[in-house]
């Protein structure tokens, strides 16, 4: 699983790059170093500009949670749904969706993304600024409070000793290769909530889950809990993002 979403990334490189820092194709170039073809309609980027957008923000959907991105058709809100991010424009409204996937012959396998444009409704401008890093940091915090006594009262150990370590090697705390004019303050919540949510997607996956006792009710109550945690780190996550996002773009201080 990749530091960020492909989606935060893309959302964070092009507001740097309609404020005058960089090119669209570098901005490009720079958010995703790690995919190794990018396609689709990503040339919206330059007519949105042209428009006068200034600020891309960053949506991370759920079936059942498509809260935080802009209301679309039936048809951009399944997609957003299902690959789990989006972003769009808040002024003249859109909505760009990646396909994540792998080609390639078996050991050369690449992974590719591409992008689908879809039209939007506008987001109220007040809406994303209503958007605060201490609170963002405060409910992130009091849900990760309630999701460990929530796997306490489950009952067992939430993680093994060696899902733990298993886990703990594939987290990185080091800054990420992001836009300069990231506000730090957002990094901080950024980098918390992307290891939460990797962590968790990474533990449901572990089949060393557990200690004596572990029993299939067990098994699917830490799953329910794992993705709920997931669910609000992604949100936390999002959320921090439109925040550094607001800042590139001038909208408010860093």
């Amino acid at each position: 699983m990749p530091e960020l979403p492909a989606s935060v990334r893309l959302a964070l490189w092009v507001t740097a790059s309609w404020r005058g820092d960089l090119p669209t194709t570098d901005a490009l170039a720079r958010a995703f170093p790690d995919l190794d073809h990018v396609a689709g309609d990503l040339a919206r980027l330059d007519v949105w500009r042209d428009l006068g957008e200034r600020a891309l923000f960053v949506a991370l959907p759920r079936p059942g949670d498509l809260s935080r991105m802009p209301r679309g058709s039936t048809k951009a809100t399944a997609h957003a749904a299902d690959s789990g991010e989006c972003v769009f424009v808040a002024g003249i409204g859109g909505v760009l969706v990646p396909t994540l996937s792998e080609f390639g012959p078996e050991g050369d396998v690449g992974v590719r993304a591409d992008w689908s444009v879809y039209e939007a409704d506008p987001v109220p401008r007040h809406r994303m600024e209503m958007l605060d890093l201490r609170e963002i940091e405060r409910e992130l915090m009091s849900r990760v409070r309630q999701h460990t006594a929530s796997f306490e009262r489950v009952g067992g150990h939430p993680w093994g000793d060696q899902a733990r370590a298993e886990a703990q090697t594939e987290l990185d705390t080091a800054l990420w290769g992001i836009p300069p004019a990231t506000s730090g303050r957002a990094l901080r919540i950024m980098s918390l909530a992307a290891n939460l949510s990797r962590l968790a997607h990474r533990t449901a996956s572990l089949t060393s889950l557990g200690s004596g006792g572990l029993d299939a009710g067990t098994t699917a109550a830490r799953s329910r809990l794992l993705r709920d945690l997931a669910a609000d780190a992604d949100t936390a996550l999002a959320d921090a993002t439109n925040v550094a996002v607001m800042s590139i773009a001038g909208w408010r201080p860093a």
